[in-house]
């Protein structure tokens, strides 16, 4: 029996003793590797793996302490990833405090409305906390890997302002662009117009593009798309500048010559019928709205008065003395 009693006894003041140093010890500070410290937790770190970070990195001398402490105050799971920044010594408590608030530092990308694909790659490829693993990659194989159907890659993005943690990958990024984009897209194709010269919502992101670069204008957004919607309804030919400039490529000097009206690619929509075969560029969610849901308008003529607001006609002869109008004025 009194074997029995000591051994409780021993128990008891070696717990006791135990909880005592534990709690001076995740009380106490621990000490930066630097300061101020950087450090990324990633998406999906559970508690051990974060902790054996910590631990790696000299923040934590005993990882399983931390672990204990979390488990204690269930916080196992409430740990968020992100790029976190200490800027003074804290203790284990103080830390996991910070780590469940999740003041994290946001990294973030912004990608434009009537940006091209291209312009997409550049500012990935050189932005400071994304892990480009598309920089060599075709554009084809970009879309392989984000898991689109599509055969091109123009558009296909929505414009936004994308917050990610530090390494992240290009891929994931433009996954999330995707994603939205598509999702923007099928809910205005949902709402659209009924009776509109567009099979299909791949052929309203096109047109889209298009009003997307013809626009100076917000106010004229709908009207704009209104004219195209009706010269496609008489198989007029869209006739817009916009599409033969991004046909032509870096062959494009900033002047727009008749020669390039008359020189035909798949892009010149004076010389081709219909849509070109791909948008032009990435439309903002104002556009491709405007392009389901036109102004109901008889013009089928515009020119930009040049303060940003376009001069609408439904007739060629209105039509040519507006371009007299304002062309001359610009000159």
């Amino acid at each position: 029996m009194r074997t029995l009693q000591r051994l409780i006894f021993w128990i008891l003041l070696l717990a006791t003793l135990f909880s005592g140093w534990l709690y001076l010890h995740v009380h106490s500070d621990i000490h930066l590797p630097t300061t101020p410290y950087e450090f990324t937790i990633k998406p999906g770190s559970n508690l051990k793996q974060v902790s054996q970070q910590l631990s790696d990195a000299g923040v934590l001398a005993h990882m399983w302490s931390f672990v204990l402490l979390s488990r204690y105050m269930g916080n196992e799971s409430a740990i968020k990833a992100g790029d976190y920044t200490l800027t003074e010594n804290l203790s284990q408590v103080a830390l996991l405090e910070y780590l469940i608030q999740g003041d994290v530092k946001q990294n973030e990308i912004k990608f434009l409305e009537g940006w091209t694909f291209s312009q997409i790659r550049e500012v990935l490829n050189n932005h400071p906390t994304i892990k480009n693993n598309t920089i060599d990659l075709s554009e084809q194989e970009i879309l392989q890997l984000i898991g689109a159907d599509e055969t091109a890659a123009e558009g296909l993005f929505f414009p936004d302002t994308y917050y990610f943690v530090r390494n992240n990958s290009d891929v994931e990024i433009l996954q999330r662009a995707y994603r939205t984009m598509q999702n923007h897209l099928q809910a205005a194709w949902s709402t659209r117009q009924e009776s509109l010269p567009l099979k299909t919502p791949y052929e309203a992101l096109i047109l889209a593009s298009i009003v997307e670069k013809e626009t100076g204008l917000e106010s004229d957004r709908a009207e704009i798309a209104g004219v195209f919607i009706n010269r496609l309804r008489i198989s007029m030919r869209l006739q817009t500048d916009p599409t033969i400039i991004y046909g032509m490529g870096d062959k494009f000097d900033g002047n727009l010559r008749r020669k390039d009206l008359q020189t035909d690619q798949p892009y010149n929509t004076y010389t081709r019928a219909g849509l070109p075969p791909t948008p032009i560029a990435m439309p903002g969610l104002s556009s491709i709205q405007a392009a389901l849901n036109p102004a109901e308008t008889k013009a089928i003529y515009f020119v930009a008065k040049g303060n940003g607001e376009s001069q609408f006609s439904t007739n060629l002869a209105d039509h040519n003395r507006a371009v007299n109008k304002y062309q001359r004025r610009q000159k």
